[in-house]
């Protein structure tokens, strides 16, 4: 594998898509990385497809779909990632970078099923289903709180207060069309000011990459939100992106300034101080995920009764 993945790279320098031909995986299904397999007098070396997925996104590639080449073999084909991303955009009005009209406004976090069972767990460690009032900071055009009406029902979930606030009126303005029930309520406010709202406290708090934006003071507005907006039973989700959304593709890894690669050192720095404080705060914790990795902390006294 170093040497296929030395001998890609070179070819990737100067083209933006590269072919080869492997073993077909299917032949072999339940065998283990690096197994030797002959077939018709021809050794080849296993690698599931699944591997074939993984190197493919470690060079800064799509896979795009295997083509057949032989009875035994199928046709690769990478193609290398364009360089534009959100991420490097920079609007004139800052707080419109994830507005209605940006282009993360195509982005479908629910639909890429890495985001989807990770925030599922994180729902089902919460007891989403007991919960009362759900508050969710960033909540852009409202995707969190529309998975959470695909799962409960509409009649469960027109039972429970939601409270939804960004900082992009856009996005607010496209929640506001999506839920336009009693129970629902958006504001588009800086959530460094929560207590020019009154909104009381919350049995569920939700916040989604938020509160790594550059304008946020992680540890005194953590500490804030727990004290002044959990209730006593209440449980948090904290939302921690490593990844990037690259040329329509969701790509592994927390990426850092002036890093070829990513780095988690931060992420994981973040989650470690939310990890210890909610800790000493008598919470229950669970850490899951993958390309969003999700901190859910539950009262203790909820979990003994």
């Amino acid at each position: 594998m170093l040497l296929i993945t030395k001998t890609l790279s070179e070819q990737l320098a100067d083209r933006s898509e590269v072919q080869f031909e492997v073993l077909n995986p299917d032949l072999c299904s339940g065998s283990y990385a690096g197994t030797a397999v002959t077939l018709k007098g021809r050794t080849y070396l296993y690698r599931s497809l699944r591997s074939w997925l993984d190197l493919a996104a470690d060079l800064h590639c799509r896979m795009l779909t295997p083509v057949s080449a032989t009875e035994e073999t199928i046709i690769l084909r990478f193609q290398k990632l364009k360089a534009h991303s959100f991420h490097q955009e920079n609007p004139q009005e800052r707080s419109e970078k994830y507005g209605a009209d940006s282009r993360f406004s195509s982005i479908s976090k629910n639909e890429e099923p890495a985001f989807l069972s990770a925030y599922l767990h994180a729902l089902d460690i919460a007891g989403i289903t007991a919960k009362k009032r759900v508050l969710n900071l960033g909540v852009n055009r409202g995707d969190e709180f529309a998975l959470i009406r695909e799962l409960l029902g509409e009649t469960a979930f027109g039972a429970i207060e939601f409270v939804g606030i960004d900082h992009s009126k856009s996005a607010i303005e496209e929640a506001k069309s999506r839920f336009n029930t009693p129970n629902m309520h958006f504001y588009c406010h800086d959530i460094n000011a929560l207590d020019e709202l009154d909104l009381g406290r919350f049995d569920l708090i939700i916040t989604v990459g938020t509160l790594q934006s550059p304008g946020i003071n992680y540890k005194p507005f953590l500490m804030e939100l727990v004290q002044n907006y959990l209730s006593v039973e209440g449980a948090i989700i904290l939302g921690f992106p490593n990844s990037r959304w690259i040329d329509g593709e969701m790509v592994y890894g927390a990426k850092m300034r002036n890093y070829r690669e990513s780095d988690l050192s931060l992420l994981l720095s973040d989650i470690d101080y939310a990890k210890r404080y909610l800790q000493q705060k008598k919470f229950a914790l669970r850490i899951s995920g993958k390309e969003y990795l999700f901190l859910t902390a539950t009262s203790k006294r909820t979990a003994s009764k």
